[in-house]
């Protein structure tokens, strides 16, 4: 077996193992403590909401962990079981010329993942959403938003894909640094563009209504004196009963957007506390630093990707035979399929240095928030998006330090009263 085929199967292995054994330990310590409630939420919420979040909990890891062993089987048939090779070959036979036969090979990737990956999808909205009294959405709308993203996928993949690939064959040695800078100009040419043109094709935006909510929001946007081209209310009802709220766009595209689910059940106190939050990312200066943190490892990774395109090993490695190496090493479309297939497993182990920066974050814009609205009221709203989304309180300390982009609940309501008493507010 060749060298890099032990290391990829090692790094899978690992993977897998560290996956099922967070994932154990997740669903040991939620259900340990599913009667018991957490002192900082006694007399908030109820025992029947907190074990609900627990099931809840314990529901998505069980299908968390049989999707884990699935897509690392279908992992495996791709690359050291033959599935990519096979598919190099039948590309190879359409009348085209090498580029489309490289876009018809990443397409098929695609699509074969996206149907493999739909029973999950299906029995996450209609199996543990239901049950959990989650899913609002029909399967006549499920499948619709199904036909509409496959098709804004290939409206906007094939060009970028083509034009990818295009580069990697004419643009020499550097294409990887031509590459990049297409890929980041199309990254924030989205965007600008996803909440204009592309979010309204799956939700109603209606202006936030008059009233002295929005007086109140427009008055917390002058104080942190931050511009947006609309506030909105979402449909997000429409299919799902969780709440949020968030901004998006960039620069005067820049839009505030509440799911309804969450405007009608918080009050107006609540509403300015959660959004000073969400300004605070804007204001720390978070979405530029992710933009730059993305920038940054797309170009470390696509350096990467040209350098393996020239090692034999990495196609032999990958499953790639032998005689056919020479060719797949003249199609760039083999080398990118096979690296976003196994780039996952070799960075899950950085998985919590994203975690941890993400969590960062969020302490930042809590303190954010609390000198612009009441701690207080973003402590109850919280509270409030914790019951209504049924986010457990009690999570592993383990997992939740390798996956969790939010601190837990009872971490954050500490350091959110430890604000308070610092500062003296309310």
């Amino acid at each position: 077996m060749p060298w890099f085929s032990v290391i990829f199967l090692f790094a899978l292995l690992l993977t897998l193992v560290l996956r099922y054994w967070l994932s154990l330990r997740q669903c040991r310590h939620v259900a340990a403590h599913r009667d018991d409630i957490p002192v900082a939420f006694s007399g908030r919420i109820s025992l029947p909401t907190h074990q609900k979040a627990a099931d809840y909990t314990l529901a998505k890891q069980s299908l968390g962990r049989v999707e884990t062993f699935v897509d690392a089987a279908i992992l495996l048939v791709w690359t050291l079981g033959g599935g990519l090779a096979l598919l190099m070959a039948a590309t190879s036979q359409l009348p085209v010329d090498a580029l489309w036969q490289d876009v018809a090979l990443l397409l098929a990737v695609a699509l074969i993942g996206g149907i493999l990956g739909l029973p999950f999808s299906y029995y996450s909205t209609f199996g543990i959403e239901a049950r959990f009294g989650f899913n609002r959405t029909s399967r006549v709308l499920w499948l619709i938003d199904l036909i509409k993203s496959t098709l804004l996928s290939l409206l906007i993949g094939i060009p970028l894909i083509a034009l990818l690939l295009w580069l990697m064959l004419a643009a020499g040695t550097l294409w990887w640094l031509w590459a990049w800078i297409v890929f980041m100009v199309f990254q924030l040419l989205m965007l600008v563009i996803y909440p204009m043109l592309i979010a309204p094709l799956f939700n109603k935006f209606e202006p936030l209504p008059e009233g002295s909510a929005r007086t109140r929001i427009e008055a917390l946007l002058t104080r942190c004196d931050f511009t947006a081209s609309g506030l909105f209310v979402m449909d997000g009802s429409r299919r799902s009963s969780h709440g949020n709220a968030y901004f998006t766009g960039l620069g005067r595209a820049k839009r505030v957007v509440f799911f309804d689910t969450l405007f009608n059940r918080l009050d107006e106190d609540e509403i300015e506390a959660v959004l000073a939050h969400e300004l605070g990312h804007f204001k720390r200066n978070h979405i530029k630093k992710r933009i730059i943190f993305s920038a940054l490892l797309s170009l470390a990774f696509l350096a990467l990707l040209a350098w393996l395109m020239q090692q034999p090993w990495f196609f032999g490695g990958l499953g790639i035979p032998a005689d056919q190496v020479n060719a797949a090493m003249q199609r760039p479309g083999v080398a990118l399929s096979l690296f976003m297939l196994a780039l996952p497993v070799f960075t899950f182990l950085f998985t919590p240095l994203g975690a941890a920066y993400s969590r960062r974050h969020e302490f930042e814009a809590d303190a954010y928030a609390v000198t612009h609205a009441s701690a207080s009221s973003l402590e109850q709203a919280l509270v409030r998006l914790y019951e209504d989304n049924a986010a457990t309180l009690t999570p592993d300390p383990v997992h939740s330090a390798f996956y969790d982009s939010h601190p837990p609940a009872a971490i954050r309501i500490a350091h959110l009263r430890a604000l308070q008493r610092a500062d003296g507010v309310t």
